[in-house]
């Protein structure tokens, strides 16, 4: 029998004077130790693609088949595996001795170019009339991972084709983790597959995350030191100015997140064994920034007031003028 839809419902409001001009919906799920669900915005079951919210678990057989021991990563080259940067140069500069460390370069990624998103990058690019390469794309860490992983199996350069046994690794680990067959897939920006499952089943995975352990069994010791170098190397998962890096850096306990394109976001929380999954359902990024900040607050560990989460929520809105016309807030009900 076919479970009926539930609508996705407000998750962040655009005021200008005295009403809410707009309104983004969407779906959220929060997770506990087991998996199970704690509270729960619209459908928990509504299918998804993670995007980039998913890089943790696309990172998973790196470790678990031995790729990153034998390659020597560091926490760093993990974060970035991780990541999606702004192609600043502490991300493009990594990358690039990574790859060099592997015997290889920039064109072996099959990632694709498009210009950073910092702004030191992009204008140093225009002033040296350049053009942006592929370590400049904002999942080259991830390629990175995916090139290290594919050199250690002993296979071929075509690493994103769904084929490629870097790729059944990947989705062998989603499906394991988020403990539901994937439907089916959609080819990301950066060419590699991005497996569908439902908002519950990628909460879970992140409370799998948040409650594993380094000591534990190979994909417990995988999952804890992924969620660890995230944590510790905020500016590398993401950049300066972005709500990834600035809110793991403002939540009074640690705390992984990664955004994903179209409006997802993911918050792994550890210390409360807690795993946050959630969709704005038009892909408006405002909006998915507002709602984790919302969630990270309502759990206690963000502070409402701190810098960086007004940022994102309780954002005053102004003109070009400077003069104060709105807000962008949480809906009622999504902080307690």
């Amino acid at each position: 029998m076919t479970r009926p839809a539930i609508a996705p419902v407000p998750m962040t409001e655009i005021w200008r004077g005295p009403m809410a001009e707009s309104v983004h919906l969407g779906h959220a799920v929060i997770c506990g130790p087991g998996g199970q669900i704690v509270e729960a915005w619209g459908d928990p079951n509504v299918q998804i693609y993670p995007r980039s919210s998913a890089k943790m678990l696309q990172a998973l057989p790196l470790i678990e088949s031995g790729a990153a021991a034998a390659a020597g990563l560091t926490s760093e080259q993990l974060a970035l595996a991780c990541a999606s940067h702004n192609g600043a140069s502490i991300h493009t500069e990594r990358v690039a001795k990574w790859v060099e460390g592997l015997g290889l370069g920039e064109s072996d990624f099959r990632c694709g170019s498009h210009m950073p998103k910092d702004d030191d990058a992009a204008h140093a690019l225009i002033r040296a009339y350049e053009s942006p390469c592929q370590l400049h794309n904002n999942c080259s860490g991830k390629h990175a991972g995916f090139l290290t992983l594919a050199q250690h199996l002993g296979a071929g350069p075509e690493y994103v084709e769904m084929d490629h046994p870097v790729q059944q690794a990947c989705l062998a680990a989603f499906e394991e983790v988020t403990q539901e067959s994937s439907p089916g897939y959609g080819i990301d920006g950066c060419s590699s597959p991005n497996f569908l499952t439902s908002l519950h089943g990628m909460a879970r995975a992140m409370a799998f995350f948040a409650t594993a352990r380094e000591g534990g069994d190979t994909r417990q010791s995988a999952a804890a030191r992924l969620r660890d170098a995230m944590i510790a190397h905020p500016a590398l998962v993401a950049g300066e100015g972005r709500a990834c890096t600035e809110l793991m850096r403002a939540c009074k306990e640690p705390v992984a997140l990664k955004t994903g394109a179209e409006a997802f976001f993911i918050a792994i929380i550890p210390g409360r064994g807690l795993g946050i999954a959630l969709k704005v359902a038009d892909g408006a990024d405002r909006g998915s920034e507002c709602a984790i900040a919302a969630l990270l607050v309502r759990l206690g560990v963000l502070e409402a007031d701190h810098p960086s989460a007004r940022k994102f929520m309780n954002k005053v809105v102004t003109n070009w003028r400077g003069i104060e016309t709105g807000m962008i807030k949480p809906a009622p009900g999504l902080i307690a």
